[in-house]
C-alpha cells in the first residue's frame, strides 16, 4: 500500500499475557493491508503507598515492564520485529493509559483477559474499560485455544 494512503497506527496493550501476545499478532495481520504501523505499549506504576511510605527495595517496575514488553514484542515476532511494529513503555494505569492513546488511533486491539484480576470473567477490567470508552473502534482478541 502506498505509504501516502496510509492508515495510522493500530494501538496495542500489551502485558505478557498470552492474549496480549495474541493481540500484537492479530494487529500486525490487520495493519499490513491498511499501511498502519503498531504500536505496542506496556503500562507500569509504583504500587500504591500507605500514607506516603514506600518499603525500602521495592524498586525495579520500570525495568520489569520494559522486560515484559521485550519479551512479548519478541514471542509475537521473534528476533526480526517487523517494520511497522513499535513500542514504548508509559507510566501508568493501562485501563486510562489506553483510553488516552485511543484518541490518536485508529483502532485499539487488547487480549480479552490480561494477568489481573478474576480468572472466571468474561472480559478483564482493562478490554472492558476500552470497549466502554475507547474514542475509536476497539478489537478484543481471545487467546488461541491450545490442542490437548
Amino acid at each position: 500500500m502506498d505509504q501516502d494512503r496510509s492508515w495510522g497506527k493500530i494501538v496495542v496493550g500489551v502485558d505478557g499475557s498470552d492474549a496480549s501476545i495474541e493481540a500484537l499478532r492479530e494487529a500486525r495481520r490487520l495493519a499490513v493491508p491498511l499501511g498502519a504501523t503498531v504500536e505496542a505499549i506496556a503500562y507500569w506504576d509504583f504500587p500504591p503507598v500507605y500514607e506516603g511510605y514506600l518499603a525500602v527495595g521495592v524498586t525495579g517496575f520500570e525495568e520489569a515492564a520494559g522486560q515484559v514488553l521485550k519479551e512479548s514484542v519478541e514471542k509475537a515476532f521473534g528476533i526480526e520485529v517487523p517494520d511497522n511494529v513499535v513500542s514504548h513503555l508509559e507510566q501508568g494505569h493501562p485501563r486510562q493509559g489506553l483510553i488516552k492513546a485511543s484518541r490518536g488511533a485508529q483502532m485499539i486491539v487488547v487480549g480479552r483477559r490480561g494477568h489481573g484480576g478474576f480468572g472466571g470473567l468474561l472480559m478483564g477490567s482493562v478490554s472492558s474499560a476500552c470497549v466502554a470508552h475507547a474514542h475509536c473502534p476497539v478489537l478484543v482478541v481471545h487467546t488461541p485455544e491450545k490442542e490437548a
